[in-house]
């Protein structure tokens, strides 16, 4: 089992990370093309609304929802059990979701008037930003099917990580970011606002990836005929699991669409500031924190299904001994040479065309989200201790209160500091969420953090720390804003490999060795 976690997690984090370079790219791309004013506001508010209902209801309730149920049919009744479920489960998904499909895409002005409140009421009075109203309403008819499309490959998904075919679904996401970046080079000039070809992308990238995976599921035997079964006890199953789970692992993502239609009554730009930021953020998220829940999620059900408590435990121990081992760095590391990764990779054509200093404004979201980076990455661990056990009462509850308190922080901080206090709003009820989280797992008798574990956090926060502090002192010492883009991208190279060796070597100094990342009973 602990061999088996660790490779698997390494196969997913590797995968994601082609996934997030690919996707660092693709934002580079957009910026570049679009900058960070009304273009860049619009489009990526038109891809955030499809992104957050695929994370709300494909990655955070379906498949929170449908792994646990596919463990157990798997351990208890065998494979053919399992086809019949699949079955069953694309054709309802598939159904339900062709009809939201259409739905969103035939009122998508109703979705943008819901969602960009402050650009609905410039468009009803004839204001400055009408625009961003209208033609957002047109590019979420193109970005809206991606929900459809990246739903049907969260199922399939979800099939691979059961069967342990980890790398394949891992490795799904690069399709997006090349089609995006595809239209964006080839299509451009097609369009007299650069936005279109970016929504056609999404669009186009959404089907790339259900293609993908079918010839996956194929070899497996799982490609079954979509059935629609409402009604069937695996299906009514997994719809009993799926409504409290949207408000759990997914708690996030509803506070950054809180965000959004904060930051459309906000100055212009305030929405793209906050992309960037969370784009960066998400890297390491999505690298590290992603990568173990996605392995972790099938392990702990099966542990479920087979009564294993005390293997329980232990991996759930190993989950958070594992993700705060590289968040701590990432958190730190990320405050210290944000202005200079944002730089090299965003500050290039529309985006350093103006008066308004936009790399400056990225990188202090960078530092707000940051705060947060470590719970959102435990959020990830700890919700599927919950969630392998059929558990998704629970985490609604805790998620509920989450929300309220993301809307108080909100409230209490951005009148004062703008989309800063929407980012730092989003760290702190993160904070609350992941501690919330451990108390409840603590209290039903399910999960306590080992003296080992809490030993090793300690020794990586003050790693961390010393990291950033050399990092800082070594990167004060250049004048890289006057640099050309090789040089910079050569320092931010020299920094980064300082930073792991500064940082792995203090671990090693306290005594942390490869075994004790490895091993799931270190």
């Amino acid at each position: 089992m602990a061999k088996g976690l660790f490779k698997s997690g390494m196969i997913v984090s590797a995968m994601t990370m082609i996934s997030r370079v690919m996707g660092l790219i693709r934002d580079a791309v957009v910026a570049n093309l679009l900058g960070a004013g009304l273009a860049a506001d619009v489009f990526l508010f038109a891809n955030r609304i499809p992104n957050f209902l695929r994370r709300l209801f494909a990655e955070g309730a379906f498949a929170q929802a449908f792994v646990p149920v596919l463990s157990e049919i798997k351990e208890q009744h065998g494979d053919d059990k399992v086809r019949v479920f699949v079955g069953q489960a694309a054709g309802t998904l598939g159904t339900i979701l062709l009809c939201v499909t259409l739905v969103g895409v035939i009122g998508s002005p109703i979705i943008t008037a819901l969602f960009g409140t402050g650009w609905f009421i410039d468009w009803w009075h004839g204001g400055e930003n009408a625009e961003k109203f209208e033609l957002a309403s047109t590019l979420l008819k193109f970005t809206f099917p991606y929900l459809f499309f990246v739903s049907l490959v969260a199922l399939s998904g979800a099939i691979l990580n059961v069967y342990n075919r980890f790398a394949a679904a891992a490795f799904t996401p690069v399709l997006l970011n090349i089609a995006i970046i595809g239209c964006a080079i080839l299509l451009h000039d097609m369009f007299e606002n650069g936005a279109y070809a970016l929504a056609i992308g999404v669009f186009v990238g959404g089907l790339a990836q259900l293609l993908f995976q079918i010839p996956f599921l194929f070899r497996l035997g799982m490609l079954q005929k979509p059935t629609f079964a409402w009604h069937s006890p695996e299906v009514t199953k997994v719809r009993k699991l799926m409504l409290p789970a949207m408000f759990g692992v997914s708690i996030s993502q509803i506070n950054l669409l809180l965000d959004t239609v904060i930051a459309s009554l906000l100055v212009t730009g305030s929405i793209a500031w906050l992309y960037y930021s969370d784009r960066l953020i998400e890297f390491p998220l999505g690298l590290f924190g992603i990568g173990i829940a996605t392995v972790i999620l099938p392990a702990l059900s099966k542990l479920h299904a087979n009564d294993a408590v005390d293997d329980f435990q232990v991996t759930l121990d190993w989950g958070v001994r594992f993700v705060l081992f590289l968040g701590f760095p990432a958190m730190a590391g990320l405050m210290v040479i944000s202005p200079l990764i944002i730089t090299v990779l965003f500050d290039h054509g529309a985006f350093s065309d103006t008066e308004i200093d936009h790399v400056k404004a990225v990188s202090l979201g960078v530092v707000a989200y940051s705060v947060g980076l470590v719970s959102f990455m435990l959020i990830k661990v700890l919700a599927p201790g919950f969630y392998a056990r059929q558990d998704t009462k629970t985490p609604v509850k805790i998620g509920i209160v989450t929300l309220v308190l993301n809307m108080l922080f909100n409230i209490a901080l951005a009148p004062f500091i703008g989309y800063l206090g929407l980012a730092l709003a989003t760290s702190l009820s993160a904070s609350c969420n992941a501690y919330l989280l451990y108390r409840k797992l603590k209290l039903q008798g399910v999960f306590v953090m080992s003296n080992f574990t809490l030993w090793f956090a300690a020794k990586c926060i003050v790693s961390a720390s010393i990291m950033a502090g050399c990092v800082w002192y070594v990167s004060s010492k250049y004048l890289w804003h006057t640099w050309l883009l090789p040089e910079q991208v050569m320092l931010l190279v020299g920094l980064l490999v300082l930073a792991m060796f500064v940082y792995f070597l203090l671990m090693f100094v306290f005594g942390v060795r490869l075994s004790t990342i490895k091993d799931v009973r270190a």
